[in-house]
C-alpha cells in the first residue's frame, strides 16, 4: 500500500493542476466571493455527492470524484479569502494565486499529518459516505459560525472547519482510488 503522504500529495497535485487551469481560463474572479458564497458552493457539491451516494439513478455524467476535487479547491480558496480578505476585483495572477494555494495546502497537510498520527489513520476504516456526512456537518457548523458573525465561544473557527473539509475530501478521493496509477 502506498503511504498516506504519497497518496495525499497525488490527490493535491491533481486538484492543484485543475486550479491552475481554471485560473488560466477565468483568472481570479473567485476573489470577489464572500465566505458564505464559498460555503454555499461547497455545500452544493457535498449535497450532490450525497445524492449520488443515495439515489439509484444519475442524470449528470460527472461523478463523485469531480465534486470532491471541487470541494478541495473551493475550501482552499476560502482559506485564501480568510487570509487575504475579500477583493472587489480579481486581483491575483496565476503565480500569486498558486503561491497562496500552496501555502494553505501545506498548512492543511501539516494538520492532517498531526491528526493522522494521533488518530492512527482511522479514516482508512471509514466509508466514503461517512466522510461526505462529516463534510456536510462541517459546512453546517461553518454556516452557524457565519450566522454568529464569525464568532465562537469554545469551538474551532471557520478556518479549522475548512481545513478538515479539505482533509476529508482528500481521504474520500484516496478511498475512491481517484488518482492511482
Amino acid at each position: 500500500m502506498t503511504s498516506t503522504p504519497e497518496q495525499y500529495q497525488r490527490v493535491i497535485k491533481n486538484c492543484k493542476s485543475l486550479f491552475v487551469k481554471k485560473m488560466q481560463d477565468y483568472g481570479s474572479a473567485w476573489r470577489i466571493l464572500r465566505l458564505p458564497s464559498l460555503t454555499d458552493q461547497i455545500f452544493i457539491k457535498a449535497q450532490r455527492i450525497r445524492g449520488l451516494q443515495t439515489n439509484a439513478t444519475q442524470k449528470i455524467e460527472e461523478g463523485e470524484v469531480s465534486e470532491f476535487i471541487g470541494i478541495i479547491n473551493y475550501s482552499l480558496m476560502a482559506l485564501i479569502q480568510i487570509e487575504l480578505g475579500i477583493s472587489e476585483n480579481p486581483d491575483l495572477d496565476t503565480n500569486r494565486a498558486l503561491a497562496h494555494y500552496e501555502k494553505q495546502e501545506r498548512l492543511v497537510y501539516e494538520l492532517m499529518m498531526a491528526k493522522n498520527h494521533d488518530y492512527g489513520e482511522a479514516w482508512r476504516d471509514m466509508r466514503v459516505s461517512s466522510l461526505t456526512d462529516l463534510i456536510l456537518q462541517k459546512l453546517m457548523r461553518i454556516k452557524q459560525i457565519e450566522g454568529n458573525d464569525g464568532k465562537t465561544i469554545v469551538s474551532e473557527g471557520i478556518d479549522a472547519n475548512y481545513q478538515d473539509i479539505v482533509n476529508y475530501a482528500v481521504f474520500a478521493l484516496i478511498h475512491l482510488k481517484a488518482f492511482e496509477d
